[in-house]
């Protein structure tokens, strides 16, 4: 299922973001119709359902001399109109996150299918094979079902229909214990810089108001490697020409003992929220790629074959959540804090000068054979 559910909603996505459709002469000339006539449909049926009641109820004759029954449904049905538009916003809302950047495409492909001929898309029109249907139930509960082509599984010698059916008690169920119908996917990229700041590699002066770091932000001098003698243990580094140069080297130990308890505190609170974990899991931190290589795509990455389910793997399982965690920490490393650990130069001048690469190399052996006394 959640193959489908990545190559359907991919086709979708990118079939609506395309501009393709027009230039296509076929669809410009096609009349379609979406005009859907949800409520339409729902209360023509009940119009008559609602006269009659009302005037058994004036006329008492109702089954019973109190009219429990009749006074009951008249309730159901003048309040089923606020109900229905009130579904209606709710469901929209939750489908709404489909068109995020990062929507999360290991879910439910039918959420967008719904989004899509809610908001009228190309290609998902009555004239199409499209529909939506809403029922008012006798209880008081309305039904959507949604179908049409995409909304189908293939079998050998026809197509299946596979509707997407939501009720409204349903949907007031998840919102109120703050379930999402549709996951979206966290802002990691935010969340990331945030913790940047938190996790007390930099100064306080290289912090600004707005919790984040500023433009000449380096890390603490602490972290940085030296020699016995108190001078910057430099790594040197060719950049062509028989030329070298000495960048920092820093104690990556002592940065993540420094780092892990910010970041465990993190993981903890997006696994208090299990579904939102997955989402950033299947969209960011099982790939590893950053929202800048993201940008770069025409696609973002996704965890393909190493996606978790939403339906399968909540809630997660202990080795999940250990996994979580460790890549989490990777992708925090790689793709945050590595940028301030890598070629950083000197911040001594004169260990910022180009020098000759083979010299320099030769007095850093000796250094090392005197220091050592060897």
């Amino acid at each position: 299922m959640e193959d489908i559910n990545i190559k359907r909603n991919l086709f979708i996505k990118q079939f609506n973001q395309s501009s393709a459709i027009a230039y296509n002469e076929q669809f410009l000339a096609f009349p379609a119709d979406y005009n859907f006539r949800i409520l339409d449909k729902a209360y023509e049926p009940l119009v008559g359902v609602y006269a009659k009641t009302k005037i058994a109820i004036e006329n008492n004759t109702c089954l019973d001399p109190a009219c429990i029954e009749e006074k009951k449904d008249l309730k159901i049905l003048e309040e089923a109109p606020q109900k229905s538009l009130i579904f209606l916003e709710n469901l929209m809302t939750q489908l709404d996150v489909t068109q995020e950047g990062n929507y999360d495409v290991n879910n439910n492909y039918k959420f967008l299918v719904a989004d899509s001929i809610l908001k009228g898309k190309p290609g998902f029109s009555m004239s199409d094979g499209y529909s939506v249907d809403l029922q008012i139930r006798a209880d008081g509960s309305q039904v959507l079902t949604f179908t049409g082509p995409m909304l189908s599984i293939s079998k050998r010698d026809f197509n299946e229909p596979d509707p997407f059916v939501i009720s409204d008690t349903a949907l007031a169920a998840l919102e109120k214990t703050e379930t999402d119908l549709v996951v979206a996917t966290p802002d990691i990229n935010a969340e990331m810089l945030e913790l940047l700041t938190a996790v007390g590699l930099f100064s306080m002066e290289d912090i600004r108001e707005d919790k984040t770091l500023s433009p000449t932000a380096r890390i603490k001098e602490e972290f940085i490697l030296k020699n016995p003698d108190g001078t910057y243990d430099y790594e040197i580094i060719d950049i062509g020409n028989g030329k070298g140069r000495n960048v920092l080297k820093f104690d990556m130990d002592k940065i993540r003992r420094k780092a892990e308890p910010f970041i465990n505190a993190e993981v903890s609170g997006m696994l208090s929220v299990e579904q939102d974990a997955v989402a950033a899991w299947n969209v960011y931190i099982a790939e590893g790629t950053s929202v800048e290589e993201d940008d770069q795509m025409a696609q973002n990455a996704n965890a393909a074959s190493e996606s978790w389910s939403y339906e399968n793997d909540l809630p997660l399982d202990q080795d999940k959540k250990v996994l979580f965690e460790t890549k989490y920490k990777e992708y925090f490393m790689n793709n945050y804090i590595k940028q301030f650990i890598t070629n950083q130069f000197p911040t001594v001048e004169k260990d910022a000068a180009v020098f000759d690469l083979a010299e320099a190399k030769k007095a850093k052996a000796q250094k090392f054979i005197d220091d050592n006394k060897l």
